[in-house]
């Protein structure tokens, strides 16, 4: 199974991808978020829904993806940070990314965050999910 962007070459998916019309959970994890683990849940040709999980003042680098895209913070405060300024996520709140929009995460607390991509030729990683200055022109 391949990597999403964004998530640690070392961090591994742990559960298989969900298929259309199952039901996911997504509710808070509580006491067991300190233990759990990044997962791709459901990809298919055009989308792709990440569980993303961030210790505290754990940091993801700067990147992109080239369609719009969503970030549902599910628990804790993550501040999603943009080169015009910040959005601070609670649980329960979300932010829509536009295309190319170059973004990096902070999290302040242990906290996890639903991340909805829209993809193109079936893969984030095909355009999207780019680091660094070099890759947003």
């Amino acid at each position: 199974m391949s990597l999403a962007p964004g998530l640690d070459k070392g961090t591994p998916m742990a559960l298989p991808h969900a298929q259309p019309l199952d039901v996911l959970n997504v509710a808070p994890l509580g006491a067991s978020l300190r233990h759990a683990v990044s997962t791709s849940l459901l990809k298919t040709g055009r989308l792709q829904v990440l569980h993303l999980v961030l210790p505290a003042h754990h940091d993801r680098p700067t990147h992109h993806v080239n369609d719009e895209c969503t970030l549902h913070c599910l628990e804790g405060i993550v501040e999603v940070v943009m080169p015009g300024g910040l959005r601070r996520l609670h649980a329960g709140q979300m932010v829509v990314l536009p295309a190319r929009q170059p973004h990096g995460l902070r999290a302040r607390t242990d906290c996890a965050v639903l991340v909805t991509l829209l993809l193109q030729s079936g893969d984030a990683g095909q355009g999207g999910g780019h680091r660094g200055a070099r890759d947003a022109q």
